[in-house]
């Protein structure tokens, strides 16, 4: 993806006209604000010397002009108009920015953001502008190097027999879903390249937004009551804090993966948040052997990509480093250290994936939920259910948990006790701890620590 940022943003640089569509009546600090993107020094020194006289209102436009154009004098005026000293690269004057939210751009802001980044994508049009309503900070939303669907989701793929998916390592890691006893594999070296599917499995339409930069698949069941089909999302190309912002083609509101929430456009402010469902990562033989009936989705995709083992995302997944900026507290756990992120539970709540070194029944409770996970951290595996304050420990077989000398069954549903009693499964997945922290640690708890 580097390649790619790199490369277009050089294409960018020296592509950027000025904005036709700024009429007269439109502010000056707009105007002014294209200026800084013309390959005219003139206009540009203008510009620079209007936005220095302008004060702290005209950081986000030079933050922004920063990612797209060279030029040495950036970081100089912005130091003058914030009296900060620090801050250098793009990277520096973002997280400053994140820091500081009582700094407001000056009106207009938002049209001149929605202009940029309309010079890469006409498309992205759809997604921002003076007129769309949004609950995250407009100058915080940042391109994430490819354009509209420039990830393509996969909708409805075609499945396979599992003994049919030769191509799969027993050690390839898959996302597993089971809905009404219909079981469906969906591999991480294919979907490191979608991002997204929109399927319907056990007769409930579902989507798994994977942000591969924060590290979390999440499922979200899609039919909601106020429209008359499920909707089908995609990813738009823009990131908020190193968090993939997904669209729906129904209004092309942005929401956000994370939480599953409008936060750009018609839906923001309406309270919809979509409904979180189990998904668990694990071995493709583990799945296999848990789930004999499963399907997988067929490496034929009908898009051109290298599925091959590690094709997609190898040095970012290896690095401790994140590629966007967002800042982290790293007092508890590193950046990009994994967690199990319980969902729809009275609090939220995460686990440090290393607790379940060398696999573990770990029993715990989220705010009056008792719950017990089972989990191994060396595939990243880990699954939630109610425990009704019973105690649980581990098995001899790994899809069998013992309480008081009783055998319980695994299952992706729920544990099923000898005498037909079950404890219903939580929806849960991984993530880096980046990412939950940024969202919820500062009203979630963290086990352990």
């Amino acid at each position: 993806m580097r390649a790619v940022v790199l490369f277009l943003v050089l294409l960018l640089t020296s592509a950027l006209a000025p904005l036709s569509a700024v009429a007269e009546e439109q502010r000056e600090e707009v105007r002014q604000g294209v200026a800084l993107f013309t390959g005219d020094e003139d206009a540009r020194d203008a510009a620079l010397a209007y936005f220095g006289d302008l004060g702290p209102s005209s950081a986000a436009a030079l933050i922004l002009s920063m990612r797209f154009v060279r030029d040495d004098r950036f970081p100089d005026v912005l130091r003058d108009i914030t009296a900060e000293t620090a801050p250098q690269s793009w990277s520096d004057w973002m997280l400053w920015q994140e820091a500081h939210p009582e700094i407001e751009p000056f009106e207009g802001f938002d049209l001149l953001h929605a202009w940029a980044h309309s010079q890469i994508d006409a498309n992205f049009q759809l997604f921002l502008g003076a007129d769309k309503k949004h609950e995250i900070r407009i100058e915080e939303i940042v391109w994430g190097g490819v354009i509209k669907d420039g990830i393509p989701a996969l909708n409805h793929p075609r499945l396979i027999a599992s003994d049919a998916a030769g191509w799969l390592n027993d050690e390839d890691l898959v996302f597993g879903v089971s809905i009404n006893g219909d079981a469906r594999a969906y591999p991480l070296r294919i979907l490191d390249w979608h991002e997204m599917f929109n399927d319907t499995v056990g007769g409930v339409p579902v989507a798994l937004a994977y942000c591969t930069l924060c590290g979390s698949g999440i499922l979200f069941e899609t039919k909601l009551d106020r429209f008359e089909r499920e909707l089908v999302f995609g990813s738009s190309g823009f990131l908020y804090r190193s968090n993939k912002l997904m669209y729906d083609t129904e209004t092309h509101s942005l929401w956000n993966q994370f939480t599953g929430r409008p936060v750009v456009g018609p839906l923001t402010g309406s309270g919809i948040e979509l409904k979180t469902r189990p998904v668990v990562i694990a071995r493709w033989a583990d799945w296999r052997r848990d789930n004999p009936e499963t399907r997988v989705i067929d490496i034929d995709t009908g898009f051109a990509r290298d599925y091959a083992p590690g094709a997609a995302y190898t040095s970012y997944f290896a690095s401790p480093d994140l590629m966007f900026p967002t800042r982290v507290d790293q007092s508890e756990l590193k950046q990009k250290d994994y967690v199990f992120a319980l969902r729809a539970a009275p609090v939220e709540k995460a686990w440090p994936l290393d607790l379940f070194a060398g696999g573990a029944v770990i029993n715990d409770s989220a705010g009056v939920v008792d719950l017990v996970l089972i989990g191994d951290a060396a595939s990243r595996t880990v699954r939630a259910y109610r425990s009704d304050g019973m105690t649980f420990e581990k098995g001899g077989d790994p899809a069998v948990v013992m309480q008081d000398g009783s055998r319980w069954k695994v299952t992706e549903d729920a544990l099923v006790g000898p005498d037909g009693r079950s404890l219903a499964r939580l929806p849960g997945h991984i993530a880096y701890w980046f990412a939950w922290s940024g969202y919820f640690g500062g009203e979630g708890e963290v086990a352990g620590r």
